[in-house]
């Protein structure tokens, strides 16, 4: 609601005035303040005995009807100001990463919204959530392979549950907000690339120097129709 008070200090009586003589026109606060104010400088207005009784009862049905407003209203959807908006990772950059990389990097990301907007105890159901997933996960690749060759857009679709359930599940029930400032990308995208260079580099490794490596590679990759 607006500081009409304050704002009614910087006017000059002629501009309070106006105000009185035109109520019709001015919301009821206004006019209460412009009143206030003029009472405040030693210059009543001979109308504030008329107008005051109605535009308080006014006013008072209006802060009530707000109030039901508000608590009607979840407090994830009630407005935040910019400045106390936390930081997060988006919905899109959480899916972008689960997609390109891994579900458990989007998981990663989300795990730190939730540290973010002090949900830690939520975290370990992720965790577990995840954890799970990936068993069942492992399980049905493993029943596809021994069944035919494995066609890669497979594990993509199969990786589209979890995603759904982090934006749809997770981020409503844990995050609870969508009023919040976006935070920067580059940052886990340099990671999540760090870690794929290293993996490599350690497989070519493992083949080198490792017996018998270079077979499991072969047996885990997907082969050609």
């Amino acid at each position: 609601m607006e500081d009409y008070a304050a704002k009614m200090a910087l006017k000059t009586d002629a501009a309070l005035r106006d105000y009185v003589t035109g109520h019709a026109q001015y919301r009821e606060d206004a006019v209460l303040a412009a009143l206030d104010e003029l009472a405040r400088r030693g210059q009543p207005a001979p109308e504030d005995a008329e107008l005051r009784p109605s535009l308080e009862a006014v006013v008072r049905e209006q802060q009530a009807a707000q109030a039901q407003r508000e608590a009607a209203t979840p407090a994830a959807e009630q407005e935040v100001p910019e400045d106390e908006q936390p930081v997060l990772y988006t919905p899109g950059v959480i899916v972008l990463f689960s997609v390109l990389f891994n579900t458990i990097a989007g998981a990663v990301l989300l795990a730190i919204n939730m540290y973010q907007v002090r949900r830690t105890k939520a975290i370990w159901g992720l965790a577990a959530f995840v954890l799970a997933y990936l068993i069942v996960e492992s399980l049905i690749v493993n029943a596809m392979v021994r069944s035919g060759p494995l066609n890669p857009l497979l594990l993509s679709i199969l990786n589209l549950p979890a995603i759904l359930a982090y934006v749809l599940w997770f981020w409503p029930r844990y995050v609870g907000t969508y009023q919040f400032q976006s935070r920067g990308w580059l940052v886990p995208l340099l990671v999540c690339l760090i870690i794929m260079v290293g993996l490599g580099l350690l497989a070519r490794y493992a083949v080198q120097f490792v017996p018998g490596a270079e077979q499991m590679l072969k047996q885990s990759m997907p082969q050609p129709q």
